[in-house]
């Protein structure tokens, strides 16, 4: 029996499992520790009980336990906010009070694919197919709809599949013309895989939400697929709009609350971004220290850090943000998204010039699991490398940081990092050296072109990270005497930002140099304004 504990505990180091729970195979030592995904299935089979706040999801199933009706709404409810373990737990609860649910399995199935585990995905999709002939006809058309979302999430550079899987959804739909979650499905679909789950749509994908909401109004799964949608499109105002319906109607659900906090920022209202943020730093851990769970179990918690943590630093508030930076990056990985944002806190290092403790960092990028964290180390650490006037090892980090770059996926399914998404860094870089070394025409088109592709990546934290690389290539091209970049580039961050101080101090550090003292001055008095809280550490600092 110890040697099975020390195998679990070998198996989860991050894991503390609070009380004894369900094996799904008493005979096997190993069942209580098994993984799915990242998180040990001990967790997910632990009971949950029904709470408040989690949304309004109610997706009317073949069952005659209100029960089981009850946990599988919530079940949906988590996965509208993706949080993959209590969704899988609230889908396992409603089976506990219906085993015969076929539509649980589906959930779970939903939930597995959100946790990185097609294995278990397909296994709890044959489990609803086993039970689909007791289920209603509208039901068998959802499992039809979810195993050819399977076969095509299996394939995902295959269009065909993904048209076909589209129009499946389309044919259920001229059946169950009336149905939300289809049409939430719908919008989902709109993605550019099969795998989208709401967060990359865009245009297209408005129309079947806002359909969502018209057949349910208020519904706040709609909500919250309308903030992202709008966010990529860069409609900014209903994406607020949105957010703080899905906050107010899920206050339960940390990402409600986060989802919110990415547009408070858009909108210039960074104090109450940066309360979004902590609000659902607070539920996290409190919900961790409940249920006993590792907070490096949680996707979303690393990411939100990493928000708040940008918030600080956008106001100048440098000490809080290098603590939430560091915060972040002591968590274990559970993702290449997770792993991949940990970047943060090295092009922090880099922007206040400790170039050291730069390197130090992106180190330990260049030992990522994954290969689109190792592209940005090496590009990193070239830029440090750069700093302490070691240009040999930075050729070599930018050799390493190319040659890597081919393994990283150009598609990938869910939270992932695609090789559009880590070639900037690399270009950064290789205009960096042009520019510092006399190929300073080339240097300018590269670096041109790095911010263009910067800003262009969608997502809240693309948005915010962009925004301080295009500081960087400000400060690299003053440095370089390259002052045309340096213009195109502070032009570029106030389109960006226009209430980032770190904007008005590029322009107005521009304008001096050419002899413009009304400009100059104007720029660096908003500056000091926009960061009228920074700490001593901050970039204020520089203005004085």
């Amino acid at each position: 029996m110890m040697r099975a504990m020390a195998g679990c505990a070998a198996m989860s180091a991050l894991v503390s499992v609070a009380a004894p729970v369900r094996a799904v195979g008493q005979d096997d030592p190993h069942a209580g520790c098994a993984v799915m995904g990242w998180v040990p299935r001990a967790i997910l089979d632990k009971p949950v009980p029904l709470r408040p706040g989690t949304g309004n999801a109610h997706d009317p199933v073949t069952t005659s336990s209100k029960e089981a009706q009850a946990f599988y709404d919530q079940g949906m409810n988590y996965l509208h906010g993706y949080v993959w373990i209590e969704a899988a737990r609230s889908f396992s609860q409603a089976l506990r009070a219906d085993p015969k649910l076929a539509l649980a399995h589906v959930g779970l199935s939903r939930s597995y694919s959100g946790l990185d585990d097609a294995g278990d995905a397909r296994r709890a999709l044959a489990r609803a197919q086993e039970l689909a002939p007791a289920a209603s006809a509208r039901e068998q058309r959802r499992i039809a709809l979810r195993a050819r979302q399977l076969e095509a999430m299996a394939d995902l550079g295959n269009a065909a599949a993904h048209a076909e899987y589209k129009k499946a959804i389309d044919e259920a739909l001229a059946a169950d013309i009336t149905d939300p979650e289809l049409w939430l499905i719908r919008g989902n679909a709109e993605e550019p895989t099969a795998a989208g789950r709401g967060q990359r749509g865009g245009a297209a994908s408005t129309a079947f939400y806002l359909e969502a909401l018209r057949l349910a109004p208020d519904n706040g799964a709609a909500h919250h697929y309308l903030t992202h949608s709008y966010e990529t499109i860069s409609q900014i105002p209903q994406a607020l709009e949105h957010g703080e319906a899905y906050a107010r109607l899920a206050p339960s659900i940390p990402h409600a609350h986060h989802m919110w906090g990415h547009d408070l920022r858009r909108v210039g209202r960074i104090d109450d971004a940066i309360a979004a943020f902590r609000r659902t730093d607070a539920l996290e851990k409190a919900y961790y220290e409940a249920e006993d769970v590792a907070a490096g179990l949680d996707w979303h918690h690393v990411h939100n850090l990493d928000l708040l943590a940008t918030a600080y630093e956008h106001k100048g508030r440098m000490k809080a943000a290098e603590e939430t930076m560091r915060e972040a990056a002591a968590l274990p990985p559970v993702t290449d998204y997770a792993e991949f944002n940990r970047k943060a806190l090295v092009v922090f290092l880099l922007g206040r010039r400790r170039w050291d403790d730069a390197l130090l960092a992106a180190r330990g990028l260049e030992q990522g699991k994954w290969s689109a964290t190792r592209v940005v180390g090496h590009a990193l650490a070239g830029h440090a490398l750069l700093g302490l006037g070691r240009r040999e090892e930075a050729e070599a980090a930018l050799a390493a940081a190319e040659k890597e770059t081919a393994a990283v996926p150009t598609l990938g399914a869910g939270i992932t990092v695609s090789r559009s998404q880590v070639q900037p860094y690399v270009a950064m870089l290789r205009g960096e050296m042009r520019l510092r070394s006399g190929g300073t025409e080339e240097g300018r088109a590269l670096l041109k072109d790095v911010v263009r592709n910067l800003r262009a990546i969608p997502g809240p934290d693309a948005w915010i990270q962009a925004l301080f690389r295009l500081e960087g290539i400000a400060r690299v091209a003053r440095e370089a005497g390259a002052w045309d970049l340096a213009e195109y580039t502070a032009g570029q961050m106030i389109e960006h930002d226009a209430r980032y101080g770190g904007s008005h101090l590029a322009l107005g550090l521009v304008a001096r140099h050419r002899g413009d003292e009304p400009t100059a001055r104007r720029e660096l008095a908003a500056a000091a304004g926009a960061w009228k809280d920074a700490d001593g550490d901050g970039q204020a600092a520089r203005l004085r």
